[in-house]
């Protein structure tokens, strides 16, 4: 089985920043592309940025040049990098890893349980 666990929510005020990171462990082959989504109180899941395992990047426009995602493929591991963060930014902030188990197995998404962000004076 492959966990992915999110860390590094938290309370901050209009402008400041934060940083995410997101482990995926367990029995891993391989992991395609990872991607940061976020869901606000009674809004849908959306997707805010994904990487490959190369480390080409992709962000939906309410976050384009304001957040970062990157990527350490040694340590399974990805970050959200959240500059100038604004009340709407307000979310659950969740990972999800398309990954293999074995070379036999095909790709399957893997999600974690998700970490609160809230901006806010």
């Amino acid at each position: 089985q492959v966990q992915v666990v999110e860390s590094g929510g938290g309370l901050v005020q209009p402008g400041e920043s934060l940083r995410l990171s997101c482990t995926a462990s367990g029995t891993i082959f391989t992991i395609g592309l990872m991607d940061w989504y976020r869901q606000a109180p009674g809004k849908e899941r959306e997707l805010v940025a994904t990487i490959t395992s190369g480390g080409i990047a992709t962000y939906a426009d309410s976050v384009k040049g304001r957040f970062t995602i990157s990527r350490d493929n040694a340590k399974n591991t990805i970050y959200l990098q959240m500059n100038s963060l604004k009340p709407e930014d307000t979310a659950v902030y969740y990972c999800d890893a398309d990954a293999k188990e074995t070379i036999y197995s095909t790709y399957q998404i893997y999600w974690g349980q998700g970490t609160q962000v809230t901006v806010s004076s």
